[in-house]
């Protein structure tokens, strides 16, 4: 019987996971403690708190199932954290979700399985992946249910992972709702089978990211104009840290009319903002691209993309350049296009691949 190492959040996504796998395959649990933090956020604990770590292991002891915490914490500040912290110094809106995949759930976690003997990894995400006989490659796909398309679908989120990476991964809720879950975990006696999806970014529990940033880091971020994108000056910002493209509430600034974050200038620290209409761009340049359907294009093609977790994809051609980069356009303006948000590209039901947004 082959091993498989599960990824247990402590939710009831991942928990299911373990349970459906069980009788296949040799499973072990695993919950990664990445942060010191024991928050709570509008009545509801973040992920990586004792009760997670509490909850994970009750499921595993339920089903004699062996249950390890692994302390990740350093290379989650590097890889993720401090990523975070340089993305919006540099005037970036960044992804760490997707950053805690790359390098936390499906690199580190990978390695960390095989010195154990196992050759698959699980966690509870909501996707399928296949191996394509054709192609020669593993494509990683959306979710779906019985009835079609499944709103939990989470492949955005998972674009980066390699075709190593896919070869050794198990998605078992992939063709699941989220209430099929819930119904499979009641019917199974998990602990959980009821407990809320974590929300927010797990170490920024109150959302509020400059303040997460200035304790952090210990530096000032100091006050600023905000201007329209002639220069005219309407205000003062609190520093650019706190605000990203698209923003239009917590501004401070009493427009007379609907004004949105459209930009920032870092030499010159200032905030630009706009009306609705400047908000849409048709064009934007990825970086960092991870291909999954394919190797790296080296002639334009059609697909659709999303620039957002929640959208709708959006019909579009991409362009390779010469310096791996792609310049994208879209059939329609798109809105707030933000730098340091992930496009990713679909075919269909098939993830293509997809980078960062520049």
């Amino acid at each position: 019987m082959k091993k498989v190492m599960v990824a247990m959040s402590g939710g009831v996504d991942s928990s299911a996971a373990l349970v459906m796998l069980k009788d296949s395959y040799d499973v072990i649990g695993v919950t990664l403690k990445l942060h010191d933090g024991e928050f709570e956020c509008a009545g509801q604990k973040t992920c990586c708190s004792l009760r997670d770590i509490d909850d994970a292991r009750e499921v595993a002891s339920r089903f004699d199932i062996m249950h390890y915490v692994y302390n990740m914490k350093d290379l989650f500040r590097e890889k993720v954290i401090d990523r975070f912290i340089d993305f919006y110094e540099r005037g970036m809106t960044p992804n760490p979700c997707i950053d805690c995949n790359r390098y936390i759930k499906f690199e580190a976690l990978l390695n960390r399985a095989r010195e154990l003997g196992c050759e698959y990894i699980s966690t509870g995400h909501y996707a399928r992946t296949e191996y394509d006989e054709e192609r020669g490659r593993w494509l990683l796909k959306k979710a779906v249910s019985d009835d079609g398309a499944n709103d939990k679908d989470q492949s955005y989120v998972l674009y980066d992972l390699t075709q190593e990476q896919l070869a050794h991964t198990l998605f078992p809720l992939g063709s699941m709702k989220k209430s099929e879950v819930r119904a499979f975990a009641e019917k199974n006696g998990l602990v959980n089978a009821h407990k809320s999806d974590s929300q927010d970014i797990c170490f920024v529990p109150d959302g509020d990211y400059a303040a997460f940033i200035r304790r952090e880091t210990g530096r000032d971020y100091p006050a600023g104009d905000v201007t329209d994108s002639t220069g005219r000056v309407y205000g003062r910002h609190e520093g650019l840290i706190k605000y990203t493209v698209g923003q239009r509430k917590g501004l401070g600034i009493a427009f007379g009319t609907p004004m949105y974050v459209i930009g920032k200038d870092i030499p010159g620290n200032r905030l630009i903002v706009g009306g609705a209409e400047e908000l849409l761009s048709s064009t934007l340049t990825a970086y960092d691209l991870n291909w999954i359907a394919f190797e790296r294009p080296s002639k334009p093609f059609s697909c659709k993309a999303k620039t957002r977790y929640r959208m709708a994809e959006q019909p579009c051609t991409v362009y390779p350049n010469d310096d791996g980069t792609v310049r994208v356009e879209f059939d329609a303006p798109q809105r707030a296009v933000t730098p340091g948000q992930r496009v990713v590209f679909y075919d269909g039901d098939i993830v293509a691949g997809g980078g960062i947004i520049r």
